[in-house]
């Protein structure tokens, strides 16, 4: 039985992923970081461990509860938006942001890449096309922006060094999707998006390690 890793399942297209690989009969270890929601996955059959990918110590305790495993396929999907409004960005803001969406994978990928390469498997982060430079067209979401450009040279760090491993790591854009964060006049459900993200990793080999894609395998520009 292959087994999936589901960093931030809590809602959205984390716990859409969880659900659909539990549907085809993966085993899924899953994060949430409320107790709520780790009931939740228990229901779907996911392995649950409660995680707050700011906090450092939590971190270290799921890399040394996972240290014997072998990740079929790993997802990094917890991700904050932040302020919805630009300009002069508060030192709260700032620091929420880019800890959840850089810091926690500068911490979160060392740990779980490794146990990918040992499957030789793959590595999906959820990125998004707002974080592209090369394609760039709008100045809104600045905070959001730039941390997911970050995230984008984190990932790229990794390929490097766990791509020779055997590990497959990937970018990729979920496409504007109906959750919380994208709202629900988006132009694609949680459940099209975990499904063409799926799809789009599956196929993947080593020689798309350190790309970034659109969720339908499309290349988007770093």
């Amino acid at each position: 039985m292959p087994t999936a890793l589901i960093i931030g399942a809590s809602r959205g297209i984390g716990h859409e992923l969880v659900r659909q690989y539990r549907a085809d009969g993966w085993r899924v270890i899953a994060t949430a970081r409320k107790p709520q929601d780790i009931d939740e996955l228990v229901r779907l059959g996911a392995e649950p461990h409660e995680l707050d990918v700011t906090d450092a110590e939590a971190i270290a305790g799921l890399g040394w509860k996972l240290d014997d495993e072998k990740i079929d396929t790993a997802w990094l999907v917890a991700g904050l938006y932040g302020p919805r409004s630009d300009g002069f960005p508060t030192q709260d803001d700032f620091d929420a942001v880019m800890h959840t969406n850089v810091l926690a994978a500068m911490r979160l990928l060392p740990i779980v890449a490794p146990l990918v390469a040992n499957a030789r498997g793959k590595l999906g982060v959820l990125s998004s096309r707002m974080g592209s430079i090369g394609a760039r067209n709008s100045a809104i979401g600045s905070l959001y922006r730039a941390s997911k450009a970050a995230l984008n040279s984190v990932l790229r760090d990794t390929a490097l060094t766990f791509g020779p491993q055997g590990a497959t790591c990937i970018a990729f854009h979920p496409g504007w999707v109906q959750t919380d964060m994208g709202g629900a006049g988006a132009d694609i459900s949680a459940g099209d998006s975990a499904r063409d993200l799926r799809a789009t990793l599956a196929k993947a080999t080593l020689d798309a390690n350190g790309t970034f894609l659109n969720h339908d395998g499309e290349p988007i520009p770093w």
